[in-house]
């Protein structure tokens, strides 16, 4: 039976690299399945909902009984939301199949499961849909500081991502990017140097934007 490694990044400008090693890893390693019997399926988008197509297609062929097994990295790559994680595996132990996570510690679920490991999975899952509540509610604060702020960069240079329409701070097209590398610095999967490379900045300009991470929601 073929296995189905989903992978997810919740922008464009991230990277799936570290994922697609670690899910094929665990089904070559872990559960003895050679790569041309492992189906790699991948999403660039938020995980707040299940309307992606790559977890769409994922689901469908798991629901036809072309994916037997599904391994994910951790909870918050399959979904940030309480619900939406219960009805995935629901879903996926209802058509006969098992889900495996690489990171999290937890044991594979198929439908019998054991109660505490159940109990784990809701847990995370809470955590992972009141984190990303957090990050939207930042967003919100992010936007009325920016508001409060604008006197401050009348005459000075906007900050990055930004740029200036009549003294006031608007979000230029690269900002959603750069709120994305500042993400990662601030998570430490990305250096300041690697992050002023992406963004075409110095280091100090990555620095002063991480010193006003309000302004960006994070």
């Amino acid at each position: 039976m073929t296995v189905g490694c989903y992978v997810r990044v919740s922008t464009a400008d991230q990277n799936l690299d570290r994922q697609l090693e670690a899910t094929s890893e665990y089904a070559t390693d872990e559960l003895g399945t050679g790569l041309a019997n492992v189906e790699t399926y991948r999403d660039k988008s938020t995980g707040t909902d299940t309307d992606r197509s790559g977890y769409r297609q994922l689901m469908n062929d798991v629901e036809a009984g072309e994916i037997g097994t599904v391994v994910v990295h951790d909870t918050t790559r399959l979904t940030r939301s309480l619900q939406d994680l219960d009805r995935t595996v629901e879903r996926i132990t209802e058509a006969g199949g098992e889900l495996h996570f690489v990171r999290d510690n937890l044991p594979p679920f198929s439908g019998d499961d054991d109660p505490m490991a159940r109990l784990m999975l809701q847990m995370l899952g809470a955590f992972a849909e009141w984190e990303a509540r957090v990050k939207q509610r930042n967003t919100r604060e992010g936007i009325a500081a920016r508001r409060a702020d604008d006197d401050e960069y009348h005459h000075g240079p906007a900050p990055l991502g930004f740029e200036k329409d009549d003294g006031h701070l608007i979000e230029g097209d690269d900002y959603h990017q750069v709120v994305a590398v500042l993400d990662m610095v601030q998570k430490g999967e990305l250096s300041k140097r690697k992050a002023a490379a992406r963004l075409d900045c110095g280091r100090a300009t990555v620095s002063r934007a991480l010193d006003r991470a309000e302004l960006y929601g994070i």
